[in-house]
Order: structure tokens, then sequence, then C-alpha cells
């Protein structure tokens, strides 16, 4: 059970990685002080969120793996935002290799 729980830490950890990714790319559109510190905020806010998550998850789940599957969901998430919201390009290369990460992801954590 209690693996169970450092997983879904895990998985709200990786997303709020994305979120703080996901404010720097807000950051540099904006014009203006305040929507600037807006973003800003949310960025350290997620930041926090994220770390303490990821560090909670590493009770029980080994560092080796819940990094790299940390990093991967962000990563993932992170693509799929920009292609998304930003408008950046939809590739077949990109896709592929963003499929063969969530696999890398998958491997990882069936092994871990």
């Amino acid at each position: 059970m209690q693996i169970n729980v450092s997983w879904a830490i895990l998985i709200i950890a990786g997303c709020f990685e994305a979120g703080f990714a996901f404010c720097l790319g807000k950051m540099k559109e904006v014009a203006g002080t305040t929507a600037w510190w807006l973003w800003g905020a949310g960025f350290i806010i997620c930041l926090i969120i994220s770390m303490v998550l990821l560090a909670k998850a590493t009770h029980v789940l080994p560092i080796s793996t819940a990094y790299p599957v940390w990093t991967g969901i962000g990563a993932v998430l992170t693509v799929i935002l920009g292609i998304l919201v930003f408008h950046e390009p939809a590739s077949f290369a990109r896709i592929f290799f963003i499929c063969t990460l969530i696999a890398s992801v998958i491997g990882l954590k069936m092994v871990g």
C-alpha cells in the first residue's frame, strides 16, 4: 500500500514539474511586470510542490527509479503542453521519441 501511494505522489510531482515549465513558457510570452510576477509565483509554487513531493516519494521508492520517472513525466507533459498551448511543432519524430520516453518510464516502473 505504501508503495502505491508513493507512486501516486511521484506522478503528481511530475505533473507539477510540467507546471513549473509551463509557467516559464508563459513568463516568456507575457508583457508587463504584474503578469510576469504572476507566472513567476506560479513557477515557484509548482517548483516547491514538485520538489517536496519528489522528496516524499523517495522515502519509499529508490532514487534511481524515482528521479528518472519524475523527469520523464515532466518532460512528456511539457512537450504535450508545448504542442497544445504554445503551438510548437508536432512532427512524427517528436511524437515517436515522446512515445519511447513513455515506454521507458513504464519500463522503469515495472522493473523498479
